[in-house]
């Protein structure tokens, strides 16, 4: 359950510097958080959340 918090942390980081940037609107940004959560509730997530998971195992063999 640490890998989620993590890349939760690090993914919202990495839109905050993007933000500031000017490389990425909040408008753009608040919408693709919305279609996340959107696509969380669907019956989708169980398989983005295996695809998650493997590439996680995958990168920690590297």
């Amino acid at each position: 359950m640490a890998f989620p918090i993590s890349a939760a942390v690090l993914l919202g980081i990495i839109v905050f510097v993007l933000i500031k940037a000017g490389y990425v609107r909040v408008g753009s940004a608040f919408a693709c958080a919305l279609f996340g959560y959107t696509v969380a509730f669907t019956g989708l997530a169980p398989a983005i959340n295996s695809g998650i998971a493997s590439l996680a195992r995958l990168i920690s063999t590297l």
